[in-house]
């Protein structure tokens, strides 16, 4: 189970303060206004923002004292962070070894999960030699092969047609599934999640405001905030 109690990261001209429980093996979305605090509060599970005060917890273990490379959590990103000089194989072993120099099993592994997201034909080929949505697979593959319980999800597929979003999402989906993942996903299109997620998580406001499962959360009539930010 993933637990913020009260997790508060303080900028100058920004404070959120987030309170959320995501049941482990759960898919929960979080969505909410650009400037909100999304982005911020993945951040900071992932470690990559500095936390004042609250507390953080995966599993039962305490979070905040773990650097970001010790914390059981992969955050994937919209724009995908490949490496345009290496192959899809050498992108995802990334996630194992920035040096590349892979032992026999490391390397299954990595067919393993270019495998998972129907990419096994692909591992030599560069990224510019792939779609967006070939790309955005290898950046998920590469977050698997870490073989992290957490899997954090910043907007990542927002750059892609709606057939191809929705088709990563059910990927994703399908891949929690298999490997046992907890996932948090941010998203700015939340009929695209509606079917796969357990919980969606609305953020407004450096805030946590309402937490339901989509068939309740998505409702026109829940707050006017969220009225407001769905175009009701």
């Amino acid at each position: 189970m993933l637990e913020l109690d009260a997790l508060t990261v303080r900028y100058p001209d920004f404070t959120g303060c987030y309170a959320l429980t995501v049941p482990q093996g759960t898919l929960c979305a979080v969505i909410g206004p650009s400037g909100g605090g999304k982005t911020t509060m993945l951040h900071a599970i992932a470690g990559f923002e500095p936390v004042s005060g609250g507390a953080l917890r995966f599993a039962r273990q305490n979070l905040l004292p773990l650097p970001p490379a010790g914390r059981p959590c992969s955050l994937l990103f919209q724009d995908h962070n490949l490496f345009p000089h290496l192959t899809a194989a050498q992108n995802v072993a990334l996630g194992l070894k920035p040096g590349l120099s892979l032992t026999a099993a490391e390397r299954t592994a990595v067919e393993e999960a270019l495998a998972a997201v129907d990419l096994a034909d692909e591992a030599t080929r560069l990224p510019g030699e792939l779609s967006g949505g070939q790309r955005q697979r290898v950046a998920l593959a590469r977050a698997l092969v870490m073989r992290r319980p957490l899997l954090l999800l910043d907007e990542p597929f927002g750059a892609l047609d709606p057939g191809l979003r929705k088709a990563m999402i059910n990927l994703t989906d399908r891949l929690r599934r298999e490997h046992g993942l907890t996932v948090v996903m941010t998203i700015h299109t939340p009929a695209d999640i509606a079917e796969a997620a357990d919980l969606v998580a609305f953020v407004a406001e450096g805030a946590v405001r309402h937490v339901a499962p989509p068939s309740a959360l998505l409702r026109p009539g829940h707050s006017a905030a969220l009225d407001a930010f769905m175009g009701v």
